[in-house]
């Protein structure tokens, strides 16, 4: 079963605006939007936008751009009609007729008119250039987190990475051969505590005990400091079992490490902080 992106919310100007993912693209809620002007008649905001020539002629040109099977023919009729008296066009007949994929009509709990992002923005400057500036702002607020969420993910999947290469360590050098299934469980929850203990001063078992409200283990509250940090004392303990290190010594050398890594990794996040407050 494929798991449907989740609709994101922003505030603008104490106003909820939601967003959609469609094929990968930010489509925002066009009908949030015109509830800026009049809350009880966004239909009509919006079918008053799409009867001016120029909206015609921005979502035609767009549409050139982005979409290879918009119906040109159709396009060119509806711009003929534009400007006169009796011209009406609704998302929906437009969406129908030109086969657009820049509209997105939508039903249920978040229904309504959705525009892909480059859209949304030119509809927003015809409710309120204001509101279009506080809805850019807001945008690009949501993009920085899930960046930053991105760059976490990255770096947590690098520890999970590194950490089967110290367990492909383990199997090779620690397990002794005829070991029960279970056996080997324990040794590997032993050397995933030396890792534990170099960087964290406790073990899995211990931070459980600690925490016992909450879901995971102790490596899902790292930082992304304590991650990249982990994620080099994965690699290198692989390197020191394989030269034949007990696990006192590794430990005793890790925890150096660790020290060490996590002073550098520290100082460069308050060098940056830095750098950043003075460019603003």
């Amino acid at each position: 079963m494929v798991r449907k992106p989740a609709n994101k919310k922003i505030d603008v100007q104490g106003r909820e605006v939601v967003i959609n993912t469609v094929n990968n693209e930010d489509y925002i809620s066009i009908t949030d939007i015109a509830k800026y002007k009049d809350e009880k008649r966004t239909g009509y905001i919006i079918q008053n936008w799409m009867r001016n020539r120029n909206t015609i002629e921005f979502l035609g040109i767009w549409e050139k751009l982005n979409n290879p099977n918009f119906n040109v023919v159709e396009f060119e009729y509806i711009r003929s009609q534009a400007g006169l008296n009796s011209f009406v066009l609704t998302s929906k007949k437009w969406i129908e007729a030109t086969n657009s994929i820049g509209l997105v009509a939508k039903a249920g709990r978040y229904g309504g008119t959705y525009a892909h992002k480059d859209i949304a923005f030119e509809f927003a400057s015809w409710v309120s250039v204001e509101f279009k500036l506080y809805l850019i702002k807001e945008f690009q607020r949501l993009k920085e987190q899930e960046q930053g969420q991105l760059d976490w993910n990255i770096k947590r999947n690098l520890s999970k990475i590194n950490y089967r290469i110290h367990t492909d360590a383990i199997r090779e050098n620690l397990i002794p051969k005829k070991l029960s299934g279970k056996d080997k469980s324990i040794i590997y929850a032993t050397e995933a505590d030396v890792l534990n203990m170099a960087l964290f001063g406790m073990t899995a078992k211990q931070w459980r005990d600690d925490n016992p409200d909450k879901k995971g283990n102790i490596r899902d509250y790292a930082n992304v400091s304590q991650l990249v940090c982990l994620s080099n004392l994965e690699s290198l303990n692989a390197v020191l079992i394989n030269d034949g290190l007990e696990q006192g010594q590794r430990l005793e050398k890790l925890n150096r490490i660790a020290i060490n890594q996590m002073r550098v990794l520290l100082e460069n996040d308050e060098q940056d902080k830095l750098s950043i407050d003075t460019k603003d």
